[in-house]
């Protein structure tokens, strides 16, 4: 109302006072304007954390306000009010609320400044001055613990100029710039930069005792907007990892899209990276089948949160069940009757199932003989192993078990009298997963080391965890039966230098922390393999490769099967070994297999025979 009274003083160039119907404007402006701005969402503004995009919202607000003020006017065409007041108020309460929520900022950041002299804050400069770039730099500089210096950019055009204030250097410029003023952390705001780029720029950085950080992708980010909150560390992952492939959408989509898909071992690294991509392919119902409760519960809840954020009608289903209990495994596929099954459930740590491997055996094997057999009962039309690279030439019982899986669905993908389409999807080490030695790297330097590595020429060939999910997903769909598929893991990288590279990631340098070479443990190679024989054959993905390897029919493998079986109930790791050494001829260890168990047992025995 006070601006509808500014606009008739200066209209009539005298102190207004409002007269006959020329109360009704005064009526008519709040009533117009309020709907306005609620529709426009000016009233959930927190002006004080406002920025530019705020004061846009308002004067398009105010001109939406304005022109439907004077349509009224004129439509109403009341005795007394000129036309002219249509105008002239909307641009005063522009004026005086823009004002106001101006001085609301200002006074606020004034107090800030004030509560923040002395605090010593963090020099930081931000490498990327995009949209990115720029929205972070509002947000730092309401920052208790950051200085902001400047933008660093690759782009020649933008050296020298200024943005909101911050000067825009070049790389060269910046290394003076961190010398002369001490900078302690870069901000990498680069969502959208390539994996091999981010490298190369952490790489320049190397040389300066600085901590680099990153904002994540676009697709992490909530809502598209970008706060403090979302800056996090570069992990070893960011920079290893390889930009994905073009995915086959139809291809994938026609298996997947409008169907029933099961996942074991659904809340493993593999699994649960397998489930989150499978949910975006729009299936009607996602079985998720774990053993481990605790594992289920944190994937379960994931994908429902994931289900609301895309508007998902997938059906999501948790379903605790043992990969070796043929009840459950045939009760669940009866129920839901599931077309595409993913079998990630497995005992995959190489000492572990070396000193356990009965129990390694029964799980790997005789869980994935269970599949096998609950699919064929129930016609799922196909089944995937996730196996590994360790199944190649295996020298320890985990990759022994592991070719023994895939011998399974070889032979049964030959057996006639059936539609299902059984493969197998073989890769080597994922960065990140459970046991793997990232984390283990990471907790280490957490404490200050020793970092263990078991040999200084030891070698590994990685892969993310999404890119393995995505490729097993690519590699199911066009598979024909009996595939053996190898995914392109690129090139192997020695342990060492992958602990050095997490070691100057983490702020340190190798001289802060103590490497410790422990030797080979039993079971472990120098190098891993992905091909037992030759000329792999290329597929319509660049980095999916198909094999052609032997394996034995499915009668002999099926007697095999039954003495494997026999031995496991009885506990006899040897006779386990031998049957897995007589079928899989190129398994070979120089490690003598301890199974705790078994080994107590034999004490026991001995214990007694010589009390006795």
């Amino acid at each position: 109302m006070l601006t509808v009274w500014m606009a008739f003083s200066l209209r009539f160039e005298l102190w207004h006072s409002p007269v006959g119907n020329q109360w009704l404007i005064y009526l008519l402006a709040p009533v117009l304007m309020i709907p306005v701005f609620i529709y426009a969402g000016l009233y959930r503004v927190v002006y004080r954390h406002s920025g530019f995009s705020a004061f846009i919202t308002l004067i398009q607000a105010s001109a939406a306000y304005g022109l439907l003020f004077i349509c009224v006017l004129f439509f109403l065409n009341v005795p007394g009010v000129p036309h002219s007041i249509g105008v002239l108020q909307p641009m005063i309460s522009l004026l005086i609320i823009g004002g106001s929520r101006g001085f609301v900022k200002f006074w606020y950041i004034n107090n800030d400044i004030k509560e923040q002299k002395g605090v010593v804050k963090e020099k930081l400069i931000i490498y990327g001055a995009g949209s990115a770039g720029v929205e972070i730099m509002n947000a730092i500089n309401r920052s208790k613990k950051y200085d902001l210096v400047g933008f660093v950019d690759d782009e020649k055009q933008l050296h020298g100029r200024t943005i909101n204030g911050m000067k825009v250097y070049s790389f060269t410029q910046a290394e003076d710039l961190i010398v002369q003023q001490g900078i302690s952390n870069i901000l990498l705001a680069m969502p959208s930069v390539s994996r091999v780029r981010r490298s190369e720029i952490v790489n320049k950085f190397k040389k300066f005792p600085v901590h680099i950080q990153m904002l994540p992708g676009f697709e992490e980010l909530v809502d598209g907007r970008v706060s403090i909150s979302d800056i996090k560390e570069i992990q070893i992952e960011d920079l290893l990892g390889r930009d994905p492939v073009p995915v086959n959408n139809a291809l994938v989509n026609e298996i997947i899209e409008g169907r029933v898909v099961l996942v074991t071992g659904a809340g493993g690294s593999i699994g649960s990276e397998l489930c989150r991509q499978l949910l975006a392919a729009n299936p009607s119902k996602l079985l998720l089948v774990d053993n481990a409760e605790h594992n289920l519960y944190i994937i379960n809840n994931d994908l429902q949160r994931r289900r609301l954020r895309i508007n998902s009608i997938t059906e999501v289903v948790p379903l605790l069940g043992d990969v070796t209990d043929e009840n459950r495994m045939a009760e669940i596929c009866s129920v839901f009757e599931p077309s595409v099954i993913y079998h990630a459930a497995a005992y995959k740590h190489v000492p572990m199932v070396e000193h356990n491997p009965v129990q390694g055996v029964r799980n790997n094997v005789l869980g994935t003989l269970t599949v096998a057999e609950v699919a064929l009962q129930y016609g799922v039309s196909s089944v995937v192993l996730v196996s590994t690279d360790k199944a190649v030439r295996p020298t320890n019982v985990m990759g022994a078990s592991k070719r023994f899986c895939e011998m399974i669905f070889q032979a049964l993908a030959e057996e006639l009298g059936h539609s299902t389409c059984f493969s197998m999807v073989r890769f080597g080490n994922v960065l990140g997963s459970s046991g793997s030695v990232v984390p283990l790297f990471r907790q280490q330097i957490k404490e200050g080391g020793p970092l263990t590595i078991t040999h200084e020429e030891i070698t590994r060939y990685f892969m993310t965890i999404p890119e393995a999910a995505q490729l097993i997903i690519q590699a199911g769909a066009m598979a024909s039966g009996g595939d053996v598929y190898l995914l392109d893991m690129g090139e192997p990288i020695k342990i060492v230098d992958l602990a050095r590279r997490m070691v100057e990631l983490s702020g340190l340098s190798v001289r802060d922390i103590e490497f410790s070479y422990t030797g080979l443990r039993p079971g472990e190679k120098l190098y891993e393999e992905l091909l037992i024989g030759n000329n792999p054959e290329p597929t319509q993905n660049s980095r999916i490769f198909k094999a052609n390897e032997d394996f034995v029919a499915w009668p002999k493998l099926l007697r095999e099967l039954g003495e494997l079986t026999f031995a496991i109930s009885n506990n006899d790791v040897d006779s386990i070994k031998r049957h897995l050494m007589r079928l899989i001829p190129e398994y070979q260890t120089n490690s003598k297999t301890t199974d705790y168990v078994a080994l107590e047992q034999k004490n026991q025995c001995l214990n007694i025979a010589l009390c006795a």
